[in-house]
């Protein structure tokens, strides 16, 4: 034989705050004054409140209203569910940099390890001294990094990021190219036609060298490429010591013609530069913590500072 199971009705807030008013006051009038309702009203929500709990919670003495047994024993947990509900209600999260103590994890290209990360972390030191920083690499794995929690923030060139993520633009990017100051071919400035006949060192991996490569077939142009590397670190040692030539976004270019003496070039050839953007999941966009990095990586990186 089947039971039917009713389902218990949850009691309005209203009611609550009432019969912990009553219980405290004794006094009809007195709780409707705290409620702000009229005291009629406040008559019509007891009413309910008893059919609700099946007692008549609150009795008329010459000394007031006075708790039933029942009233008093539900008291004391309605009091609890109140300050629960204050407390859910009046919460507003924080994330305080000086004292917090954490790790965030960010992904990101070899170039921005050159260029933002030392920034980056230098910032973070002096404002929150016990936050960690933890780098790992953009790849295919990185959506679900960030929609899982396990990455905090995504920076770089990240076309695949779409349905469920935000976006902030850092900077816009365009080309060099990079070469031994001494170079024995090429003064100060490099042609389009010594471009051509020179030797090349090329990254092989990322998005940006699929749009350099893209760029440089459309205008059917081919560089003599003896040298490819995976990433930045190793290119200041090999342009150095031969006469290859770069070519790189403008960031990384000049941080390392700057660090190591290698001699900037615009790029003679016309390749459409792009943006570095910071990329984050929407169930984070309301953290304060992740509000906090991303606020810390716009005002050091926004246009490119």
């Amino acid at each position: 034989m089947d039971t039917a199971h009713e389902t218990t009705e949850l009691l309005d807030t209203k009611l609550l705050r009432l019969l912990d008013l009553l219980y405290s006051t004794g006094s009809v009038t007195r709780a409707a004054e705290l409620l702000g309702q009229s005291q009629p009203t406040v008559s019509i929500w007891l009413a309910k409140l008893r059919e609700a709990l099946h007692d008549p919670l609150f009795v008329r003495t010459p000394a007031g209203m006075q708790a039933t047994p029942r009233a008093q024993a539900l008291i004391e947990p309605t009091r609890q569910a109140l300050a629960a509900l204050r407390q859910i209600s009046e919460w507003q999260p924080d994330f305080n940099p000086a004292t917090a103590q954490r790790k965030f994890r960010i992904c990101m290209t070899d170039a921005s390890h050159i260029t933002l990360l030392p920034q980056l972390l230098a910032h973070v030191r002096a404002a929150a001294p016990q936050v960690a920083l933890e780098a790992t690499r953009i790849d295919a794995d990185t959506a679900r990094l960030l929609t899982a929690g396990e990455a905090d923030l995504a920076v770089g060139l990240i076309p695949d990021l779409e349905t469920g993520f935000y976006q902030q633009t850092l900077f816009e990017q365009q080309w060099v190219c990079l070469a031994n100051a001494r170079h024995p071919r090429i003064g100060k400035t490099l042609t389009l036609k010594q471009y051509q006949a020179e030797a090349h060192a090329a990254i092989a991996s990322g998005t940006g060298s699929g749009l350099l490569a893209a760029a440089l077939k459309r205008q059917q142009i081919e560089r003599k490429v003896i040298l490819e590397i995976p990433g930045f670190l190793g290119l200041p040692a090999i342009l150095s010591t031969t006469d290859l030539i770069a070519t790189l976004p403008r960031q990384i270019g000049e941080t390392l013609a700057k660090v190591t003496g290698l001699a900037v070039h615009t790029c003679p050839v016309p390749i459409p530069g792009f943006t570095v953007k910071q990329h984050w999941h929407a169930r984070y966009h309301h953290d304060p913590a992740n509000r906090w990095l991303r606020g810390v990586c716009s005002a050091l990186f926004l246009q490119n500072k």
